[in-house]
Formats: structure tokens, C-alpha cells, sequence
């Protein structure tokens, strides 16, 4: 059974990046997603559209047009429930509710994976064990917060 993988808006948004500051982010993750995207079942959720759609990104259309193609997260109230239980205990900022939803979808969902270029306030190792307490306490799966970068398939001599 292949691992599942949840792409929040950093993800598709880098792959359509021109901006030279964040070009070897970029390249990371066109590489990750021109070599391992087949190694995992793919999501995303209608978050993520919304944040794109809303967005001042260069490239939007066809930021939109390429997560037209992924997989959709079905919505259930529960998500903003949790969501506001993250904001409630400052597992996220009060004014990023996006990162909440992001990661009550990938929770409730359990997904293995939600990858991400947030490190801030995501992928970040001081919010690891506030996120897992969290879940926890809410009996809900603890997905791995994860850059591209972490989430290359382990090369050997052999392959």
C-alpha cells in the first residue's frame, strides 16, 4: 500500500515559481514531484484551491489548472472544529487559520504526509511535539509534517 501525501499551497504554488530568491526551493520540488509524485497517493483539499485562487501568485492559472488535477479531500464540518482547536491552543497563529485547516484535513484524513515549504509554522521541529500533544488529546492521527526535501526515496548502489 502506497503512503498518502497532502499538498498544501507552498507545494503546487512553488511549482510554477519564477522568483530567483527561492529558485533552489523550486527546483526542489519539481524534482520531487517529476521523481516521486508516482511513489504515493496524492491529495489536496479545497483549501488549497481556495488560498491559490485567492492569491496574488505568479502563474495562478496554471497553479489552478495543475491542482485541478489532484485528488480533493472531501470537506466534513469536523475540520473547522479542529481547526479551532489548533488556533485555541496556539499549535498555529490566530491569523492563519489556512495552516490550521491544512493540517486538520491531513489529520482527520491520516494522511501519512503533509508536505509543505512552511517551516515556520508547519514543517517546523519546535511545533512537532505541540501538533502530536494535540492530536493526541483529540484522538486523531498525527500525520509527518515534511519539506520535499525529507521526502525522497531512499537511493542505493543497486538502483
Amino acid at each position: 500500500m502506497r503512503k498518502s501525501v497532502y499538498l498544501d499551497t507552498t507545494i503546487p504554488s512553488y511549482l510554477f515559481d519564477e522568483r530567483s530568491d527561492i529558485k533552489t526551493y523550486v527546483d526542489v520540488t519539481n524534482k520531487w514531484w517529476n521523481e516521486e509524485q508516482y511513489n504515493f497517493d496524492i491529495w489536496t483539499s479545497d483549501e488549497t484551491i481556495a488560498e491559490i485562487s485567492k492569491g496574488d501568485y505568479p502563474n495562478k492559472e496554471k497553479i489552478l489548472k495543475f491542482i485541478s488535477g489532484i485528488e480533493i479531500l472531501p470537506f466534513d464540518d469536523e475540520i473547522i472544529e479542529v481547526a479551532q482547536v489548533y488556533l485555541d491552543n496556539y499549535v498555529m497563529p490566530q491569523t492563519l487559520a489556512g495552516d490550521a485547516i491544512h493540517l486538520a484535513y491531513a489529520s482527520i484524513s491520516k494522511i501519512d504526509f503533509l508536505l509543505t515549504w512552511n517551516c515556520n509554522h508547519l514543517a517546523n521541529a519546535n511545533k512537532r511535539q505541540h501538533i502530536r500533544i494535540i492530536n493526541t488529546r483529540l484522538g486523531l492521527f498525527v500525520p509527518e509534517i515534511v519539506t520535499p526535501l525529507e521526502l525522497f526515496t531512499e537511493k542505493t548502489d543497486d538502483n
